[in-house]
């Protein structure tokens, strides 16, 4: 078997889940040296099968010896598929300890890559099978991690795993959760109802608490009923301190009305659904075209709010983040000039391009990617965005071989030619493998075709919400086929969730869809996240891990208040946004995969 790369997701990860073992120095039958340097010497003039065996030896005398880095260095250079069966479940067992102990999530990933396939004992693989799931969990793949660790606690009944399952699995969507469902054993299926009971509960705890208890009387054996997650239990002493007042900080006049008026509109709408529902908080509208910050929340104190939602304006927003505290709990509604955010109670909430560029930058970088080339408006967007996406990609080791600032008036061809180094009609392709867009649908429609004339089909685009118009116009979209893309849930449901009944706040999505411009449905969809995460203020900040799954992505507070949003992936297929269950899989031909086999010139 090929060694797994390090740095990216590769395709077989999600299939990997299902297996175990600890790592335990000294387990590797002794050969007659034990000095690890002339033993890798030996190793240079032995035959594949043999070589492999010397350096699995060595490693494990380095490890012995205290020389881990070294050890996981060797060992994660071996070529497990050369080992016989023994052999290769010891390798598995000490790269996967070297891979923990010294915080490499992807030594972990690649030791257990065939778990099944390994000869374990029982209780080696449990171990394996919980490192392995703890470390899909660090790299940001909750999926694959709970169905590994899920598998883990059903062999060992182990409560010590309920925090983390309880982690992935609020880092499903609804699509993803309904997927473990298939097939599920008693101790799953009781996961992922207790899932579904604290997400539909809406940031009610009285509700929450009152369903758990119901949920434990229930499944009185269950793991999670003889110890609750912790992060669940923290929720408990914020009984009594639900949100029931909000104020909300908008202009109602300037130049930032029309985008007010689109995130109020989703807010009332979502706050009336909500309320026939019968859990609510009440909303108290300000105008914050003209009064300054602390005439605004010396108004919310006196209509006795609780949290702030706002302000919009960004310098305000700036002006928020640089003092020490802020007056009330603040949800505002963009984020500052600053690099970070250091006023306690403040949070901050935007859909912010830049931070689509940074999820673009870490998806391709798992798909395998390592030379992006940059198309970018030549405007103060298109540069931060575009330094956004340069600065994520650099941080993991990308190359960024070209970046091209193009005029959105102008020819899309003369902003390919330079990006691609195009010669004599022909791309040249040999220090790119990937194309990062960021346009408005007008002119991304017309980068695929133009990539087409210049021989460069394969190359894979990875782009921003902002191709996207909302609404499905196969006719228009079908020369965007085969380009990657993320967007907010709501504006891809399908491709998201697999269909509308299974969005977050179903009801407020109808009715905005039915009722509302395109053009304006993410920032009322902003509205609705906006209200669900101000009734979760005092949550989030009891408890920073907490997430929300909404409308706009799953959301969670960064450790400065910013709230980061993780949204789902889409491609185009005949015209229409598709789902991409697995990194790394599509794209065996055709554009958005693996670029090995590019049609233009490689000099």
């Amino acid at each position: 078997m090929r060694k797994m790369p390090r740095g990216p997701m590769a395709a077989a990860l999600l299939a990997l889940l299902l297996v175990g073992c600890a790592y335990q120095p000294g387990i590797v039958e002794r050969m007659p040296d034990d000095d690890p340097g002339r033993l890798l010497e030996q190793a240079q003039q032995q035959a594949p099968e043999q070589a492999a065996l010397t350096r699995l030896e060595a490693a494990d005398i380095l490890a012995r010896q205290g020389q881990r880095t070294q050890a996981l260095e060797i060992a994660g250079d071996i070529d497990d598929g050369l080992l016989p069966g023994q052999a290769r479940a010891r390798w598995a067992l000490l790269l996967s300890g070297l891979g923990e102990d010294l915080d490499d999530p992807w030594a972990v990933i690649q030791a257990g890559q065939d778990i099944d396939a390994l000869d374990l004992s029982r209780d080696q693989a449990d171990t394996l099978r919980q490192r392995l799931g703890l470390a899909l969990l660090e790299v940001d793949e909750p999926g694959a991690a709970a169905e590994a660790l899920l598998r883990a606690q059903a062999d060992s009944d182990q409560e010590a795993l309920n925090d983390p399952i309880w982690k992935a699995l609020s880092r499903l969507d609804g699509r993803e959760l309904s997927a473990l469902r298939d097939g599920a054993d008693d101790l799953t299926q009781g996961w992922l109802d207790l899932a579904e009971l604290a997400r539909s509960s809406a940031g009610d705890l009285e509700r929450l608490f009152s369903r758990l208890d119901d949920w434990r009387e229930r499944h009185p054996r269950h793991p999670a009923a003889r110890r609750v997650p912790s992060d669940l239990l923290a929720l408990r002493d914020l009984r009594g301190m639900e949100v029931d007042h909000i104020a909300v900080f908008l202009p109602e006049s300037g130049p930032l009305s029309g985008v007010a008026g689109a995130i109020r509109e989703g807010m009332r709408a979502h706050h009336l659904n909500a309320a026939d529902g019968g859990s609510s908080a009440r909303l108290s509208f300000i105008d914050a075209s003209n009064s300054d910050l602390a005439a605004l929340y010396r108004e919310a104190e006196n209509r006795g709010a609780q949290v702030v939602i706002g302000p919009l304006d960004k310098d305000q927003v700036t002006e928020l983040e640089n003092l020490d505290s802020v007056p009330l709990p603040t949800l505002a509604l963009n984020y500052g000039h600053g690099e970070r955010n250091q006023a306690r109670g403040l949070f901050q909430y935007g859909l912010s391009a830049e931070d689509e560029a940074r999820q673009s930058a870490r998806r391709a970088w798992q798909d395998g990617h390592r030379r992006a080339v940059l198309m970018v408006p030549d405007n103060d967007w298109g540069r931060r965005v575009g330094e956004a996406f340069w600065s994520e990609w650099s941080e993991r080791g990308g190359e960024v071989t070209n970046a091209v600032r193009y005029d959105p008036e102008g020819s899309v061809a003369n902003a390919v030619r330079p990006a691609l180094r195009v010669s004599g009609e022909r791309a040249r392709l040999g220090d790119i493998d990937m194309l990062f867009l960021l346009a408005l649908p007008e002119y991304a429609r017309q980068v695929p075709p133009t990539l087409d004339y210049y021989y460069a089909s394969g190359l894979p685009i990875y782009a921003t919400s902002h191709l996207f118009e909302g609404r499905l116009q196969p006719r228009l979209d079908h020369d965007l086929d085969d380009v990657q893309f993320i967007d907010i849930p709501w504006q891809i449901p399908d491709a998201a969730v697999g269909g509308e009944d299974a969005l977050p706040f179903t009801t407020s999505y109808r009715q905005l869809r039915e009722e509302s411009d395109p053009a304006l449905f993410r920032l009322m969809a902003m509205g609705v996240d906006a209200y669900e995460l101000a009734r979760r203020l005092p949550q989030f900040q009891a408890v920073p891990d907490s997430e929300l799954y909404g409308a706009t992505g799953t959301l969670r507070p960064g450790s400065d208040g910013r709230i980061q949003r993780q949204l789902p992936w889409a491609r185009f297929e005949n015209g229409v946004p598709r789902p991409i269950l697995i990194p790394g899989l599509f794209g065996q031909g055709g554009r958005g995969g693996s670029s090995d086999n590019h049609d233009a010139s490689s000099d």
